[in-house]
This record gives C-alpha cells, structure tokens and sequence, in this order.
C-alpha cells in the first residue's frame, strides 16, 4: 500500500510540514491478546472496586487511558530531550509546551476554586528547592537517557512489549527503595529552599502565575521555532497509521492531540484524588512491601512515615498512584495488540547493563527530586511549582551528559546526518 503523508500537522508548527503519522498497512490485530488484555482490564476493575471504592476504579480508567494516550503517540519526555539536545529537533518538546499550557489552564481553575468531583480538596505538586532536587533531577535525565525511557515510558513501553524496559522497571523499582532509604538524609541534612508556588507564595495569583507559564511557554515554543530554521534537523519518523474511525483503535495518533488528551486526563485525576498524576511513588511502595515479605522492617525509614506508612499496611489497590500504574501497563497492552505490534524481543547484553544502571539512577532520583517526569515536571509546572521548572533544566543537563554516555553501551544517538530521528 502506498504510504500516503496526512494533513494533521499542527499549525503551530509552520516550519515543520512532516506529519507525526502517515497512513500505511498495519499489521493484523493480535486478537487473543486483545481479549486477553480486555478481560485482565475488566477483572482487575471490579476488584479494585470490590476491595475499595468506585474512585479508585475511576483512577483505574483514567489509568487505562493514559496508557492508551501513550503509546498510540508513542509520547515521549525521554526521546523528546535527547532530539533537542543532539540534533535540535523540537517536535517533542513542542509537545510538551502545549501539554503544560492546557494543563496549567486547567489546573489554575481547579485549584483556584478548589473544584473537585469527589469532595477531595484539590491540591497541587508543590516541593521544596534544594541540593536534593538539583541532584536527584540530574540524575535522572542521565537515567532515562540509559533506560530508554522516562517513568511513563517506562510502563507503557512494558506494556507495549519492550523486553529491555522490564529490567529498567524492576531496576526503578530498586532505585526508588535506595532513594527511601536515604530520604531523610536528603531532606534533613543538606541546603534548602522552602516550597515556592508561583501562584501563593509571590502574590501573583493564579491569574498572575497563569499568564507568567504562558509568557514562558510561549517564549520556548517560539525559541524552539527559531533553533529548528536555525539548525534544520532531522524529523522524527512518521508512525503508520489508518485513516476514519480505525485511527482510535488502530492507529497513531498525533503528538499535538496526545498532548491536550494527556493535559486534560491529568486534570481530571486532579479533581477526582486530590492531586495530580503521578508514577514513582508508587515503586517505592512496591518494593517497601517486597522488602517486608522478606522480612526487611522499612517501617523504620524515614520516607516510609505518614501515609506512606499507611499504605505499607493496606493493600497495593488502595493506592491510587499504583492501581493508575497498572491501568497504563494494561492500556498500552491493549492498544499495542490491537496495533498488532506486540512483539517482545531478546535483550542485547548492553542494553541490559545500560537498563538497569537508568532504572536504578531515576528511581533514586524520583525520590530526591519529589517526582520525575510526571510528578515533578508535568505535575510540579502545572501546579505553579518553581520545582518544576529547576526539574526541568537539571533533567535537560543530565540529558546532555548522558549523550556521550550512551554509546558506551551500544546505544546510538539522533545524528543531523539522519533522514529522520
């Protein structure tokens, strides 16, 4: 079938007319896991309702959602920071600029009226600035660069079929109990701002805070324009895709619709638990409660206090962070079968050293950093959080240095020699 480009270009984007999609023959769906995963989905929703509650099974569908968002854009934070640092393709980042404006306008509303579905007071990522966001930030840019994947990339690329990116989630799992372990020391023993919102603690407002993120989102989006003239990189590669109703089921969707579907989920968790989307948290959990089977005592942790302490004790679907976890894996199964794309594939010994190494460097840096890609940088920015913003410059740094790290596990880098990237 003769690949056809499609029209679906965001008009933001004048210089670049290359679609994200392209229509082409897909493979055939992979129905015995379709059914599979749609039973799985469905299974694991009454439970989740049985053991606790009709909002944490609402969790769960948005879950399922995001899951399905991610993977039919292939909606990258990873893969988006390494084409701007390499090549200077900005696409991605693009991206991501849209996704934080529509989320911060959404979350302004909610958090200034203090909307919520649930009765929950809605109350955003706001966290401390100090050596242990800097450091932990860091890290983790240079671990997503190793792993292949952020947090979000992370799970739905195990729920697509990405072999390698089981050994960085079981490393990440690893990493997040290292990053509990020394939480205290973190939190107590090194320099620190105290938490800084745009919005409450510089007196603007959120209609101040509001139009400031604007002005900063406008400026890098027209700052990416001008370094895209400038260096004339390379594109991303068009994903295939079908065209009419198909396209939802079937096919992949736009980065720019991602974008606004990924804004206006994590809004919709804003006002139904609380807070906003969130990931990492929810491997630290998982591996305190592993730990304990064992008979390791984490109870003693500093981290592992509070309500984490609560969650120790209760079951993992009391959690609303891992029940949207495993809503993302199960959604991104979902959809790669119905794809056909479901295909998991022998790890290279180098990609697996590299997996690990990432896994274990994010997780711990999630936990420093009070959040990762997610938590801290789509939920900390669009909470009017200024750890946000530092998470996002310390993760681009981490990125850059990470571009000389890769190759030395065989992993390759966009070069502006490529015909796409």
């Amino acid at each position: 079938m003769i690949e056809i480009a499609q029209t679906n270009v965001s008009p933001l984007t004048k210089w670049n007319q290359t679609p994200t999609t392209i229509t082409t023959e897909l493979k055939p769906v992979q129905k015995p896991l379709v059914v599979i995963g749609i039973f799985a989905a469905i299974i694991l929703f009454i439970s989740i309702v049985i053991v606790t509650n009709m909002t944490q099974g609402l969790l769960f569908i948005i879950g399922l959602l995001l899951g399905m968002t991610l993977l039919h854009a292939r909606f990258g934070f990873t893969s988006a920071f390494r084409r701007l640092m390499s090549v200077g393709n900005v696409q991605g980042l693009q991206a991501h600029m849209l996704m934080l404006a529509i989320a911060s306008t959404l979350f302004a509303l909610i958090l200034a009226n203090g909307f919520s579905f649930t009765g929950i007071t809605p109350t955003g990522y706001v966290s401390p600035v100090g050596m242990s966001v800097l450091f932990g930030s860091f890290i983790f840019g240079i671990g997503m660069q190793l792993g292949n994947g952020c947090a979000s990339g992370t799970l739905y690329s195990v729920g697509g079929g990405a072999s390698s990116m089981i050994l960085t989630l079981i490393a990440f799992i690893a990493g997040s109990l290292l990053g509990a372990y020394h939480f205290t020391f973190w939190m107590e023993d090194t320099p620190s701002l105290p938490p800084i919102s745009l919005a409450e603690s510089t007196g603007l407002g959120y209609f101040g805070a509001w139009l400031l993120q604007m002005i900063l989102f406008g400026a890098i989006y027209w700052i990416t324009t001008k370094i895209a003239k400038k260096k004339n990189p390379p594109m991303m590669k068009p994903l295939p895709t079908v065209q009419g109703f198909k396209k939802i089921i079937r096919g992949s969707w736009p980065l720019f619709a991602a974008a606004i579907i990924l804004a206006i989920l994590n809004a919709l968790t804003l006002t139904i638990r609380g807070n906003p989307w969130g990931i990492t948290s929810a491997f630290a959990l998982w591996g305190g409660k592993a730990l304990m089977a064992v008979g390791v005592d984490v109870t003693s942790w500093g981290y592992f206090s509070g309500a984490n302490a609560t969650a120790l004790s209760q079951t993992v679907l009391a959690d609303s962070t891992s029940v949207m976890n495993f809503g993302i894996i199960l959604g991104a199964f979902i959809s790669a079968a119905a794809q056909g794309t479901f295909k998991p594939k022998k790890i290279k010994p180098g990609i697996a050293g590299a997996s690990i190494i990432g896994g274990v460097l994010m997780g711990y840096g999630a936990r420093l950093a009070f959040g990762c890609n997610i938590g801290a940088y789509f939920g900390g920015i669009s909470s009017f959080s200024l750890h946000g913003w530092v998470w996002m410059v310390m993760a681009m740094l981490g990125t850059f240095l990470a571009l000389f790290i890769r190759p030395l596990f065989g992993l390759k880098n966009p070069k502006p020699t490529d015909s796409i990237c």
